[in-house]
């Protein structure tokens, strides 16, 4: 049930889903998400450079592999995460690592002025209701010369991930695409919307790098296909038990096509973006 956490309006359809089943699914397989995204971890961190001594705020940072490796790198100062989900946060701190989290809305938390030397977030800043506001919020909260570094999807015909997943699953129909610029895994895919939003929150020195990595989905077809079918459930919720059958063997036969020697992996890209606080 979500919870009554204090939020922006425009961010309440994000808690309903990921203080929901939605964020309920992630922590029930944590691991499983972590390691998708592990690829992308060393160009974060990279960009990022976090040291000893330093201030790590990590957003969305769902069930805390990030937030982890932040409180690691910057030992003995501090990493903090922040996620609507109560379920990941659960299981964020459960496995602490020395970091501390909070569930709350990074749009509106009141953070307490040039707190934080890095900002981060791995997939988790393009839901935000109204990015204008979260933005100027998170540089607020980022001391001058520190850092913001986002890892955000690109356009979805850059992501042959979700493309042979939403193929599969779509069983013969159209489905729509999402808004243009609406809160979504790709709010943030056009540069020159996330040069503006960010150069308008007051970062300068905003750039974007191409980084691509394959998304690891389990170490084989069956697992991968569950994993799948269970986060994707919504696509097929309303077609009858033999047209959800046939979807579900349909994406269970692309994820055999991809099958390596770690496991099923799909192409993906990123922008990772980086940005500086005067």
């Amino acid at each position: 049930m979500t919870s009554t956490i204090s939020i922006d309006p425009s961010n309440a359809a994000q808690l309903q889903a990921w203080d929901g089943t939605e964020g309920d699914y992630w922590a029930a397989n944590a691991a499983r998400f972590e390691r998708s995204l592990a690829g992308y971890d060393d160009p974060l961190f990279a960009a990022a450079a976090v040291r000893p001594g330093h201030h790590v705020l990590d957003v969305g940072c769902g069930t805390g592999s990030t937030t982890r490796e932040a409180a690691r790198r910057a030992h003995p100062g501090t990493a903090t995460g922040i996620d609507l989900s109560t379920a990941m946060i659960a299981v964020a701190r459960a496995r602490a690592g020395g970091a501390r989290y909070l569930q709350g809305d990074a749009q509106v938390f009141p953070w307490p002025a040039a707190a934080f030397d890095v900002v981060i977030s791995r997939t988790g800043a393009m839901f935000f209701g109204d990015p204008d506001a979260a933005f100027a919020n998170l540089a607020r909260a980022t001391r001058p010369g520190g850092r913001l570094v986002l890892l955000v999807w690109q356009a979805l015909e850059h992501n042959p991930w979700l493309v042979t997943i939403m193929t599969a699953l779509a069983a013969g129909r159209d489905l729509p695409r999402p808004p243009d610029g609406a809160p979504g895994p790709f709010a943030l895919a056009d540069p020159d919307r996330v040069r503006r939003l960010l150069t308008g929150a007051g970062y300068s020195r905003v750039e974007l790098a191409d980084v691509r990595a394959p998304l690891n989905f389990g170490p084989d077809p069956d697992a991968a296909a569950a994993l799948l079918a269970g986060l994707m459930d919504w696509l097929i919720a309303e077609l009858d038990p033999p047209a959800r059958a046939r979807a579900l063997t349909t994406l269970r036969t692309a994820l055999a096509a991809r099958r390596t020697e770690r496991g099923v992996e799909l192409g993906s890209a990123a922008w990772l973006v980086t940005a500086t606080r005067p």
